[in-house]
């Protein structure tokens, strides 16, 4: 008798393609229109508005210019830079013709989306690869493998506080400064660590980026969520900051409990791991500790392993204070990989190898951030984000301030499916949505709120977002990712309906 085949769940690949097939068909159906935009022109000290056919005209950069098109945004927010993207204008919403496609355009907007994608995302990619080539050669000086068996002993019975602390510190940068995507250089260490502890691989994933996206979620000064979606609704950041202060502590805590509760019966029962036998064992090999190290933890490997993490620490701060992105970040690892070459004692040929195979594991990782990017790309070759923005703030408009606000986490939520830059859906939608708040009599702070909780949140889940290339880093499937996190998603949703209902109902 035949063994039945079991299913397998796709990969991070599969699932973005599918994904990408469903938006590119969705594209068909909703109708292309664009709101116009006006900009700020710092040389020629002057607004551009670029309407729905493109057609552009200046305007004086004054306050009387702003009022004009119902922007209730201080002038001084574009001279400044705090306002450096296009803002939508209120009521400006137009239908354009759609693009043609016939079976052979839509065929070429299938794939020029993924070339597209891997070509705007080739920053990212970058720092994917160099960071594992770095990765490749700290390991084949085995000063990894000794680094974690010596911290190993001190973990014993401590095993719970790797979860506080690191979730902690990663939301802190998520809530502060939109720590994200540089999260991606974390795994590779903080994997090995969990795995000796006694956890799985899923808990040090569940650590890592449920910090990054309960705290971005939770934003309380990110100047790429709160700040710019606060100055974009006319109000300043500090509106409501309490509440979010509140949010932050209650989210992050739930997070933590649950995690912690997991990874307790994972390293009580190893066989109640939802990854038990299920991540491909290739690709976790390279996180593992081998055991059969002689205990000797030299000077050499103490120097390379420092070197290491001189580079996370100069990478925190650039972004922290110097707002670098990945460019930056890159040249950093860059730089560390020429200070391994002269201090790991690894011949030329050695080293070489070590660098290019560390990056070759990686090169899946990197893919799919590019892959993933393509979904964007094609919302806005067709030009349906702005009709489904405009969908949604006329379906509200008539609502009661409770169910408004409800609603609009909801609304949020799906729009943070389809726009995955928390700045662009800030200066895209908040000039829309924030008036509302006025008809409905609440303060536009809580418009924010509603904001930040909904695209945040939905980052948990979405498949055009950050959870795929985690996932990816690890060889964990989305779908053991989803049975794990779907009553955290629950919760979740429970504590920011009540705290929104309550901001209004107080």
């Amino acid at each position: 008798m035949k063994e039945k085949k079991k299913f397998q769940f796709p990969t991070a690949y599969t699932v973005i393609i599918i994904v990408l097939l469903l938006v590119q068909a969705l594209t068909f159906f909703i109708p292309s229109g664009k709101y116009s935009t006006l900009s700020y022109d710092s040389g020629k000290n002057e607004f551009v508005v670029t309407d729905a056919k493109d057609k552009k005209t200046t305007e004086p950069a004054t306050q009387a210019v702003l009022n004009k098109y119902k922007i209730k945004i201080d002038v001084k927010k574009f001279k400044d830079g705090t306002l450096y993207k296009p803002v939508a204008i209120p009521n400006s919403y137009e239908r354009i013709k759609k693009p043609k496609r016939g079976v052979f355009g839509t065929i070429n907007q299938f794939l020029t989306a993924q070339v597209n994608g891997i070509t705007d995302s080739v920053d990212i990619m970058v720092f994917i690869l160099i960071l594992g080539g770095v990765i490749g050669i700290v390991n084949q000086t085995g000063a990894m493998n000794a680094g974690m068996l010596r911290l190993s002993k001190k973990l014993n019975g401590k095993q719970q506080w790797l979860i506080v602390i690191i979730m902690a510190l990663i939301a802190l940068g998520g809530t502060t400064f939109g720590l994200a995507e540089e999260t991606l250089a974390f795994y590779p260490i903080l994997v090995p660590i969990f795995l000796m502890a006694g956890y799985d691989a899923l808990t040090a994933v569940a650590t890592i980026y449920l910090g990054t996206a309960i705290g971005t979620m939770s934003s309380t000064i990110n100047p790429f969520s709160t700040v710019i979606a606060s100055n974009a609704a006319g109000i300043s950041f500090t509106d409501g900051l309490p509440i979010r202060l509140l949010m932050w502590v209650l989210a992050v805590g739930l997070s933590m409990f649950y995690t912690i509760r997991y990874a307790e019966k994972v390293r009580k029962d190893p066989e109640s791991s939802l990854v038990y036998n299920a991540i491909d064992q290739k690709q976790l090999d390279q996180f593992k500790v081998k055991n059969d190290h002689n205990g000797e933890f030299t000077r050499r490997q103490k120097i390379t392993l420092l070197a290491f993490a001189c580079g996370f620490l100069i990478m925190i701060y650039g972004v922290q204070q110097l707002g670098w992105y990945f460019t930056e970040i890159s040249v950093v690892f860059l730089g560390v990989v020429y200070v391994l070459a002269l201090i790991s004692g690894l011949k030329e040929k050695v080293f070489v190898d070590s660098f290019v195979s560390g990056a070759a594991d990686l090169i899946g990782v990197a893919l799919t951030v590019g892959i993933a990017r393509s979904v964007g790309i094609v919302m806005e070759t067709s030009f349906v984000s702005d009709t489904i923005m405009n969908f949604f703030s006329v379906l509200i408009s008539g609502m009661n301030n409770v169910l408004f606000i409800i609603v609009l986490f909801f609304v949020y939520c799906i729009l943070g499916l389809f726009i995955q830059s928390s700045s662009g859906l800030a200066v895209l939608s908040m000039p829309i949505m924030a008036p509302l708040a006025d008809v409905v009599g609440i303060d536009r702070s809580i418009v924010i709120n509603a904001y930040n909780w909904g695209q945040g949140l939905i980052g948990l889940v979405a498949p055009t977002g950050l959870i795929l290339v985690s996932l990816s880093m690890v060889g964990i499937g989305f779908d053991k990712w989803i049975k794990f996190v779907w009553k955290l998603l629950a919760m979740v949703v429970g504590l920011i309906l009540i705290m929104l209902v309550a901001s209004v109902l107080i």
